[in-house]
Order: structure tokens, then C-alpha cells, then sequence
């Protein structure tokens, strides 16, 4: 234990943990430790003689957060989400139901919750500011919600369920990245891959070697439509890569089935009709209720667009003599060729403009110099968890030290599927640490000796997860449990949706999209051809997305007794409630599959995102309505991002999310430009 680096505060710059010293061995006596230490600061502070006070109460329960089970908690689950090994899912499955347990332990202190009750019921005399009064309710909040009033057997079931679910979680997770490693499509006859460029072939060989294979690899991403669908020419193989991919997750069926009933089951406990009404009553939303009809709205309209967008396709498919139906394998494909032909579009012909350095330094942090004033240093000098992890300083426009911001944009088998921001140390002025955040891609890595060049999703993905790593590294608040990204999940992707906007303001786009040998800037009418085609294929993009939404929602506004039963052939039954849930939202399209079935929807079971999915589109109402004021008031200007700033993303959830919105904005958000922007209206 002595060596052990969990044990004391990294004495690196930004107190980055040593991860060169870190060793897996060095995981459970970590935990255990933390556990233990938090568990003597929290009962020492429970069992206080002294009157509760925000100071010996909140004040002190908040510096139990960050101890050694905060350092090892943030090193690990980042690791084991993008690195991970047999060893690390051990841990992850042994330690998750103890983990969940010791939470409960806390939650569930008869004496330290009439403490913090005490305070809340005074909170109007005690003299608190604004960040108290929200420090002193999130706690308040997580007791009531974690069970803290229930009886002594309620308790004792609720500690049973917590417990079951964090191993079920560790289980559906580790399933999900085996079969995203196992669906990889192989292919030996070069011929069946044509449409793919070299760039793209050289990466599926590079793949397949990578695995001691002959020929190529089409290797597998998180959600249902995968990309090179759009380029394959070979039908057969573009229905075999579908396929592959939308038949994943079997093995989650009974797992998911059993997450479920025991979600359920514990929102019935706590008071709730369901498992959506639980969550929703902690969001911005407020009421499952409301959610559900806005989604119900909006797939309504989606559909229209996507049954229109069909038939275009479908006459595209016919002058060319293809003699079948549109199929879900055959969209992306037709809808790129109808992209080029009405709008000259076609994305292959970016590409070259689209090195990833280059759209990361000139780009990415060219528009926060723009807005905010940060510059970025590489630090080679410090070792990130991989090494292909990279390293940069972040700093304020007057040359103070913001943070770091670390860098994982390629795929690789350790790593699961998907896109997302981490911290590594969370700010609080109470502990004077300042942030560290990590950015993790799945971009395909190039072969030896071949440049990086990235397709334009790939550049909205980097502008969206650096949102996430500004809120991060722009957050000034006093507690770290209010800080950062901590705020409502319908609220988190705001920020980051918002800083897509930058992705073709002209001075951003004209400074990173240039070809990656000559230097030489992309052409004009190549840019305006990909902004004019943007809107092309909302119908599609918000009928995937909409039903992946509809299904979350479907699932957890079951009762424990509507929970299908596994029977013995779980996975028929969990694709007779998807296919019946779909039908019933008239959101069951034939040619779009949800962007995430049940049993790779990693977002609601192995993520925080349970009855949350809808989150995305609710934060684009808050995008949407941002992007107009920044537009109504001359765009990317240093004045409006110190506005941005000032008001929203340094206030983290320090105090209520929609309040900061008000003062940014100056009134609540509007639906409209949300309407607009996804041809919905």
C-alpha cells in the first residue's frame, strides 16, 4: 500500500495521476481504502454532537467526495471505458455491487440524513448564498432519492436492488464491447469493397492484420446505421454489414429484461408510478409525462419527412434499373448519391481537407481562441492512461492556467464504442483543484505511415465532445459536486451542441478544411455544397434518433409487473416489445432501425442515461435558441463567448441550470429555431 499512487494527491501538474506508477494491482486495495476512509469521515460526521451546520454537515460531507475513492473511482471507470482489459472487468464486476453498497451505506444514515434534513428545512435562516442554498439541495436531493426516508425494510430491498443493478450494468457493458469486437464484418475479396476509397481500405486492412486476418476488417460502431454503408456498392455485402450490425446484443436480452423489472421495482418502492417518472422528476423536464409528449410530437413529424425522403430514394433506385425495394442497408447509400445530385455534395471529396490535427489545433481550438481567448500547449513532458493519449495545457486568454485536456480519438478493441467527455480531477475552488478532462473518439486509425484524414462526422463529434471538455475547463464553482458537468442530463449536451455551431462558421472552417498535402484551403463551392446539403436527411437522422428516445421511454415507463418475461428465448422477447413499443409511437419505419437497439443501447444500461435518451433533443432547444442569439448579436465574438461564459458554462450547476440559461439568454428558450433547424415545423 505504500506504494501505492491512489493513496496520496499526484503531485503532477493539475494533480494529473500518475499513470505511468499505476498498475492494476494497484485498483482494489484503492477502492478499499477510499471506501474505508470515506465511511470514517461520513459516520464521524453523522455522529457529531455539535448543533448541524452548513459548515460541519454539507461543507464536510463535501470533502469526503474527492479522498482516495474519488482519485482511484475517476482513474479507473475511465480507463475500463477506454483501455480496458479481462483484469479491469473483473474489478469492474467485483466492485460495482460494493461500490453501489457503500453509496447506499451513506444514503441510508438514519443519523446523517436528519442532518442534512435539519438544514434543509432551515435553509431560509442560515444565511446561505446562492451556490450553498444549490449545494445544500443536490445533497438534500440525492438522500430523499437514494431511499433515506424509507422504512428499515424498504431500505434493506433497496440496498438489494442497487447492488444487483451495478453488477447487472457491468455485465450488459462488457457484453456490449465483445459484440462490437465479435460483428466485424471480414472480407477477403477486395472487389466487394468497392466505393471505399484507399484511405479507407488501407485502415480495414490495417484492421484485419491487427487480428492476424487475411484481407480486410469492417470493424463494428456503437450505434445500428454504420457509416461505410453509405459507400459500399456491393448490396449484398451493405446487407450483410447491416446485419451484423443491428443483430448484435442477444446475449444482453435477459440482462436488460432483469435491469428493468429491478428499475422498476425501485421507483415503485420510492414513490413513483415508474422508472421514467422517477428520473424526469430530477430534470429540467420535470414530468415523464411532458417528455413523452414531446417525443410523441415530434416523431409524428419525423416520420412524414423520413416516408418523403423513402420515396425520393426509391425513385432513384428505379431510373437506375435496380428491380427491388428501398431496404434499411440501401439508405445511406441512395441517400448519399440524391445528397450529390441535388446539392454537387459528396462527402469523399472532403476528406482530404479534413486532417485530424489540423481540424483539431486550426479548428477545435482555433474557435475557443476565437470566443473564449484559450491557447493550448502539448505537454509531451506528462504521460497520459494509453500511448496514444495526448496531453495539452489549457490556457486563459490572460495566460492563467485553466487545466489540461487530454486527447483519445482512436478506436481500438480496448475501447467500447461511441463518443464522451470524463474528468480526471474535478475543479472545486473548496479543494483548489483545477479540471481535468478527457475527450474519447472512435475514429478509425490510419495505416502506417498514412495521414489521418477524417470524414465530416467525425469533425461534428470533435466540436460536440469538446462542448462537453469546455464546460469542464471554463467551470468556476466552490463545490465539485455542483461543478463542471454536473448538471441535469437533459441539460449536460447543451453545451456541447452548442459548440457544433463553430463547425462551418467561415473564419473556423476556412482556417482547418484544407488539403492535407498542398496546404491548400477547401474550395468554396465545397463548402458551400456540404452546408447546403446539412439538411438533407433530418428525416432519417431524427427518426433513428427519435426512436431510440421512444424505446428508452417505453421501457422504463413499464411497471415490474409489464416487464416482459425472459422465458426461454429472451432475446424474441425483447424484439417482440421493441417491435410493438415502435408501432405503437408510429415511429416503426422499416428501412430505419432505432439508432440503438435494446441490447447495444449502451447509453441506458451500461451509461447514465436511463429514461434519459430524450436528453439530446431536449438540449437542442436550448442549442437551437442559443445559436440565433449568438447569431442575432454577430456570431463568434470574444464579447458573446465572455457572455456564454459568464453565465453558463463557469456556473456548471451551481445553481439551477434553467436559471443560468434566463440570465444568459434573457428569457426562456423557444422551440422554433429547434423546429426549423430539423424541418419539423
Amino acid at each position: 500500500m505504500t506504494d501505492n499512487p491512489f493513496l496520496t494527491v499526484s503531485d503532477l501538474p493539475y494533480s494529473l495521476p500518475k499513470f505511468a506508477d499505476i498498475e492494476v494491482e494497484h485498483y482494489r486495495p484503492a477502492f478499499d481504502a477510499g471506501m474505508d476512509e470515506q465511511l470514517a469521515a461520513v459516520r464521524a460526521i453523522a455522529r457529531n454532537p455539535d448543533e448541524p451546520t452548513f459548515e460541519n454537515t454539507i461543507v464536510a460531507l463535501e470533502r469526503t467526495q474527492e479522498g482516495v475513492l474519488g482519485r482511484v473511482s475517476h482513474v479507473f471507470f475511465n480507463k475500463n471505458t477506454s483501455d480496458t482489459s479481462p483484469e479491469l472487468q473483473q474489478i469492474e464486476t467485483e466492485y460495482s455491487p460494493k461500490l453501489a453498497s457503500h453509496e447506499d451505506s451513506i444514503l441510508l444514515d438514519p443519523e446523517l440524513f436528519a442532518r442534512v434534513d435539519s438544514l434543509w428545512r432551515r435553509r431560509d435562516e442560515i444565511g446561505l448564498d446562492e451556490q450553498d442554498e444549490r449545494l445544500l439541495e443536490r445533497y438534500h436531493t440525492e438522500f430523499v432519492r437514494g431511499g433515506a426516508a424509507l422504512d428499515a425494510d424498504g431500505k434493506t430491498r433497496l440496498e438489494r436492488i442497487n447492488a444487483e443493478l451495478a453488477e447487472l450494468s457491468a455485465k450488459y457493458n462488457q457484453q456490449v464491447l465483445a459484440d462490437i469486437n465479435d460483428a466485424a464484418v471480414h472480407v477477403t475479396d477486395r472487389a466487394q469493397l468497392d466505393g471505399l476509397g484507399e484511405e479507407a481500405l488501407a485502415a480495414a486492412a490495417a484492421a484485419a492484420a491487427d487480428r492476424d486476418l487475411e484481407g480486410y476488417l469492417l470493424t463494428m460502431e456503437l450505434f445500428s446505421c454504420h457509416p461505410k454503408l453509405e459507400r459500399l456498392t456491393d448490396r449484398s455485402l451493405r446487407e450483410r454489414l447491416w446485419r451484423a450490425s443491428t443483430s448484435r446484443g442477444s446475449e444482453n436480452a435477459s440482462t436488460l429484461l432483469s435491469m428493468v423489472r429491478l428499475r422498476a421495482e425501485r421507483a415503485r418502492l420510492l414513490g413513483f408510478d415508474h422508472h421514467a417518472a422517477y428520473i424526469a422528476a430530477d430534470q429540467t423536464a420535470g414530468n415523464a409525462e411532458l417528455i413523452a409528449e414531446r417525443l410523441s410530437d415530434l416523431a409524428r413529424a419525423s416520420v412524414r419527412n423520413a416516408r418523403r425522403e423513402a420515396a425520393e430514394l426509391q425513385e432513384l433506385i428505379d431510373a437506375e434499373g435496380g428491380g427491388f425495394e428501398l431496404a434499411a442497408w440501401d439508405w445511406s447509400h441512395y441517400a448519399a448519391k440524391v445528397r450529390e445530385s441535388k446539392y454537387g455534395f459528396e462527402s469523399e471529396a472532403l476528406k482530404p481537407y479534413l486532417e485530424l490535427d489540423r481540424v483539431l489545433f486550426e479548428g477545435v481550438f482555433h474557435a475557443a481562441e476565437l470566443e473564449f481567448g484559450l491557447t493550448f500547449r502539448e505537454r509531451e513532458d506528462l504521460v497520459g492512461y494509453h500511448p496514444e493519449v495526448r496531453v495539452f495545457e489549457v490556457f486563459d486568454a490572460d495566460g492563467t492556467a485553466l487545466g489540461l485536456f487530454l486527447a483519445d480519438f482512436f478506436t481500438r478493441d480496448s475501447k467500447k464504442g461511441g463518443a464522451w467527455m470524463n474528468a480526471l480531477v474535478v475543479q472545486a475552488d473548496l479543494t483548489g483543484e483545477k479540471p481535468v478532462v478527457v475527450n474519447n473518439l472512435n475514429i478509425v486509425r490510419p495505416s502506417e505511415g498514412q495521414p489521418a484524414l477524417i470524414s465530416a462526422d467525425n469533425v461534428r463529434t470533435m466540436f460536440h465532445e469538446f462542448g462537453h471538455a469546455l464546460h469542464g475547463l471554463l467551470s468556476a464553482c466552490r463545490y465539485g459536486k455542483t461543478s463542471m458537468t454536473s448538471t441535469p442530463r437533459d441539460f449536460v449536451e447543451y453545451p456541447s451542441q452548442v459548440n457544433e455551431m463553430w463547425i462551418r462558421w467561415p473564419e473556423v472552417v476556412a482556417n482547418y478544411a484544407r488539403h492535407h498535402e498542398t496546404g491548400e484551403a477547401a474550395p468554396a463551392e465545397l463548402l458551400e455544397q456540404w452546408g447546403d446539403s446539412g439538411s438533407f436527411g433530418e428525416g432519417f437522422a431524427s427518426t433513428e434518433y427519435l426512436a431510440a428516445a421512444i424505446l428508452d421511454q417505453a421501457w422504463h415507463r413499464l411497471s415490474p409487473e409489464e416487464v416482459p418475461e425472459a422465458g426461454d428465448d429472451p432475446a424474441a422477447a425483447v424484439e417482440d416489445f421493441e417491435r410493438a413499443a415502435l408501432t405503437e409511437a408510429g415511429i416503426a419505419v422499416d428501412q430505419i432501425a432505432p439508432r440503438y437497439r435494446s441490447g447495444y443501447f449502451a447509453h441506458i444500461f451500461a451509461g447514465g442515461y436511463s429514461a434519459g435518451y430524450y436528453s439530446y433533443i431536449w438540449s437542442e432547444i436550448l442549442d437551437a435558441d442559443t445559436v440565433e442569439w449568438f447569431k442575432e448579436n454577430g456570431g463568434l465574438t470574444r464579447e458573446n463567448g465572455d457572455h456564454f461564459r459568464e453565465h453558463l458554462l463557469s456556473r456548471g450547476g451551481s445553481i439551477d441550470p434553467m436559471e443560468s440559461y434566463r440570465r444568459f439568454r434573457g428569457r426562456d428558450a423557444e422551440i422554433d429555431p429547434l423546429l426549423e433547424r430539423r424541418g419539423l415545423k
